[in-house]
């Protein structure tokens, strides 16, 4: 037997349902447990903020600066 984890990100008790059926009619042995608290707590303002601050970071915006002007920020 192989052992996988899959994480199914459903928005309803049905959608639950649908993928506790689609197993069973593949035979599949499965349990469902809950994740942990913190790994859904990140507000999605600040996920998109990050999002955003990656993609400029691809497209070549944004400001390098050396050692010593970054610890000057901290005087």
């Amino acid at each position: 037997m192989n052992v996988i984890n899959i994480i199914a990100y459903t928005q309803d008790p049905d959608q639950i349902e649908a993928v506790t059926a689609m197993l069973n009619a593949f035979k599949i042995k499965f349990k469902i447990t809950k994740p942990k608290e913190d790994a859904l707590n990140y507000n999605p303002e600040f996920v998109a903020k990050i999002r955003q601050g990656d993609k400029d970071l691809a497209e070549g915006k944004g400001k390098k600066i050396t050692t010593e002007e970054l610890n000057a920020l901290w005087k």
